[in-house]
């Protein structure tokens, strides 16, 4: 399937809330959750905590970007790939494009980067390139230092006025999908409601969205180090591996030189 076909398949998802999406950093990953039938594949900015250790997204560059994203292209799967723009690599249209055309041709389908109003022209200047681009509104981890920590959105009716404005300006400028994270779940059941795209939720509730995506490292439990409270892991890959790695080290101290 090209891009645009994987694109209009998740586009045509709306009204299901059967849109099911993980995040993904490599090569043998992708394949699996390719193989499980995942609708959705994003080599996220997230990968800047679980994979390489920094405390929030803001570390992540666009060329760790790229390093995961061609490893999950490699896997060539018949998935939707979208890679996000990491933060300072679309602070304008220009620029965005520049950075979307890289990712597009290290193998993304599509793009994502975070904010509604004001980033419309920038997704403008990507999807008039024949790019897709994925919005994501609600909590912004690329804002956590100006917001000085990670805070629920749609709190109150302004709130999720302010995130239907942005929604409705990325509709405008061409988004096939919207990623809601960390909105209330009345707030999120109210826009994906209003708006005639999917939205994919991340903390937002169950059954509030047309689709939820999840850190891949949640759901196999192999990051145990900080969980999300909305995070629902379905098995136990870190004390897993510790268990292997220690039947490992016995098995070769026990066949040392006598």
């Amino acid at each position: 399937m090209t891009p645009q076909e994987k694109v209009a398949a998740i586009a045509g998802n709306k009204g299901a809330g059967s849109i099911a999406a993980l995040t993904c950093y490599d090569y043998p990953m992708a394949r699996l959750l390719d193989e499980a039938g995942i609708d959705v594949l994003l080599v996220g900015d997230s990968l800047g905590m679980v994979v390489l250790g920094f405390p929030d997204t803001t570390h992540v560059t666009l060329a760790h970007i790229l390093h995961h994203l061609e490893a999950v292209a490699r896997a060539k799967p018949k998935a939707l790939v979208i890679a996000d723009l990491p933060i300072r690599t679309y602070d304008t249209p220009e620029q965005a494009l520049e950075t979307a055309r890289s990712l597009f041709a290290a193998g993304a389908d599509a793009v994502k980067l975070e904010g509604g109003i004001r980033q419309a022209e920038k997704v403008r200047a990507i999807t008039a390139a024949g790019i897709p681009v994925c919005g994501h509104l609600g909590m912004l981890p690329q804002r956590v230092l100006e917001e000085g920590g990670y805070h629920k959105k749609g709190k109150t009716p302004e709130q999720t006025r302010e995130i239907l404005a942005g929604a409705q300006a990325l509709i405008d400028a061409g988004v096939f999908a919207i990623v809601l994270e960390s909105v209330t779940p009345t707030a999120a059941a109210e826009i994906t409601a209003a708006i005639p795209i999917p939205t994919i939720g991340i903390g937002c509730g169950e059954s509030t969205c047309d689709g939820e995506i999840a850190v891949v490292t949640d759901l196999l439990g192999s990051f145990p180090w900080f969980v999300p409270p909305f995070a629902k892991p379905e098995t136990d890959l870190a004390s897993s591996t510790t268990e292997a790695a220690k039947k490992y080290i016995a098995r070769i101290r026990s066949q040392g030189r006598q």
